[in-house]
């Protein structure tokens, strides 16, 4: 049973293939050079990767514009290709998950051009359209600023189709059971070829009413359980991780009362609020964002993170959370994207500071779930934010001093290696770091292993524990007769924090520093006291060093 939930305790890498390695010299990455980097993935500690779209596509959005769900991008590779990729990753006992974007397709699909051509075509009802311009075509635009409006006039079929992104992204009429059954026969096609599940894009969408005459969407849930059904038939272990920015009450909704539709969700909420208590040092909404997401089903899983190929989407927060978020990470108009997020990297979010790095990182890997890293995380990569919108955060992979970061032979690659200043592969680069004891990235890979080490924050409960300073997070973790502590302290000033692990501790309890020697015993009173430096963190387990000889229960 506790293989079937292999993803409670793993460590997701997300990377796309064309910016991490390039093995042919054409200056675009491709499946071979991934392969060749796997050993490195492995030596981190990261247990699935999940690839960024590499199908087909005209790439206008990074790849999101589909034009064949079955096959590879000639530039990265073929299928064979992708078969010896997973192969390989099996042999290492890495799992790969894919991005599954089936809200839309490229308008040079040729199911979408198909549809055009010919009224008749089976194709045509795979798509959403409407006579007439609908009235509330400006409404739920996603991309304020750069995107007009939902609908776009087709001269070919003299109709208007519906687009929730961006123009050439007509989106399917997911309603259709035709189209429901294109979708599981996609997710089946790469089950086939050894993926163990997807990162699907955009579910609230997927999921929802579309139509000129759709004035409130409605979210067709039993989608979800249907898409879990076939998943759990052709591959008992199979997931879907679903990128699902929606509020906490409906929750549930998304997993099943009974963890009968979705396994894993991004958990959006406690983002945006842990970046907020990351510039303001107040933990309280960082707690209630923690505890208003409390409740899922025993097999469900938050995915918790930092930074991903997206902006840093802040639409939860208050607009004075916001205003403090967008003063200290983003205060610049170019570093702000569509009136919502931040378009940075987090190292130079955190303008480059080690201990604020190393606080986000402790803080992510030891919050309720999995974590999902960004690939350069590792290292520290900044960004170009001469790129435009999201493009400044997906510059290639920085191995080497070598030209172009060791990311490519090429004299002229498709994507430009971030380079100078602070952050250039001169300075930030896998290879300078590997051989530095003291490097980001070897902190990065000691933080990983330890926390695949404490099984109790991915399979166990948690509670939030009453702490001294409100600066301080305090966490306390419960499974199995076994209990961790995690202590965060946001503030750029050193603090002591006094606190208890339970109401009924007893004088002497004992807690086990997992990183340092520096263990803490309670006192007469049943009371901790830590004395925390600046951007400190702490992760203790209860009770003593025994829980090594207790790692064959997971």
């Amino acid at each position: 049973m506790l293989n079937d939930l292999w993803y409670k305790n793993a460590i997701v890498y997300c990377l796309s293939v064309g910016t991490y390695m390039d093995a042919n010299g054409d200056g675009i990455g491709d499946f071979e050079g991934l392969n060749r980097r796997l050993d490195y993935l492995q030596g981190i500690g990261v247990t699935t990767l999940w690839l960024m779209p590499f199908q087909p596509s005209p790439c206008r959005d990074n790849g999101y514009d589909i034009s064949d769900y079955y096959n590879v991008d000639p530039r990265y590779g073929t299928l064979g290709d992708f078969a010896d990729f997973t192969n390989a990753c099996r042999q290492r006992g890495l799992r790969v998950m894919i991005d599954l974007v089936v809200n839309h397709t490229s308008d040079q699909h040729a199911w979408f051009q198909d549809a055009r051509r010919d009224p008749s075509s089976k194709y045509r009802d795979w798509y959403v359209w409407s006579k007439k311009k609908p009235l509330n075509a400006k409404d739920g635009v996603v991309f304020p600023g750069v995107q007009k409006s939902t609908w776009t006039y087709d001269k070919q079929a003299a109709l208007w189709y519906f687009h929730r992104f961006y123009s050439f992204q007509p989106d399917l009429n997911t309603a259709n059971p035709h189209v429901q059954a294109e979708l599981l026969k996609i997710m089946g096609f790469w089950i086939q070829l050894g993926v163990s599940g997807f990162r699907m894009d955009a579910v609230p969408f997927v999921i929802a009413t579309k139509g000129a005459k759709v004035k409130v969407p409605v979210e067709q849930y039993n989608m979800l359980r249907t898409f879990r059904e076939f998943l759990q038939w052709r591959k008992g272990d199979a997931i879907i991780l679903a990128e699902a920015n929606v509020l906490p009450n409906t929750d549930m909704q998304y997993f099943g009362d009974e963890g009968e539709r979705l396994q894993m969700m991004f958990n959006f909420q406690v983002n945006q609020a842990a970046f907020y208590t990351m510039a303001s040092a107040d933990t309280a909404p960082l707690k209630k964002a923690l505890l208003v997401t409390k409740q899922r089903p025993a097999t469900a899983q938050w995915g918790v993170f930092l930074r991903n190929h997206d902006e840093l989407d802040l639409g939860r927060l208050t607009p004075d959370q916001r205003s403090v978020v967008f003063a200290a990470f983003g205060p610049a108009p170019d570093m702000q994207l569509y009136g919502r997020g931040i378009r940075r990297r987090l190292a130079p979010m955190l303008d480059g500071d080690r201990r604020r790095l190393e606080l986000a990182y402790s803080m992510m890997l030891t919050l309720p779930g999995t974590p999902v890293f960004r690939y350069g995380d590792e290292i520290g990569m900044g960004d170009d934010l001469r790129l435009p919108e999201r493009e400044c955060c997906r510059t290639p992979m920085q191995w080497s001093t070598e030209p172009h970061g060791g990311f490519t032979k090429h004299a002229r690659p498709l994507s430009r290696v971030i380079s100078g200043g602070p952050y250039g592969f001169e300075r930030i680069n896998v290879a300078n770091q590997r051989r530095d004891p003291d490097s980001f990235l070897n902190w990065t890979e000691r933080m990983i292993r330890m926390r695949r080490e404490i099984p109790e924050i991915s399979w166990g409960d948690f509670v939030v524990l009453r702490a001294s300073r409100k600066e301080v997070l305090a966490l306390r973790y419960d499974w199995r007769n076994n209990s961790v502590v995690c202590l965060h302290n946001f503030s750029a000033v050193a603090c002591t924090v006094k606190f208890k692990t339970e109401s009924g501790d007893s004088a002497g309890t004992l807690l086990v520093n997992l990183l340092s020697d520096e263990h803490s015993q309670a006192d007469s009173t049943g009371r901790h006291t830590v004395v925390l430096e600046p951007f400190g963190y702490r992760w203790y387990r209860q009770g003593g060093l025994d829980y090594l000889l207790k790692r064959s229960d997971v």
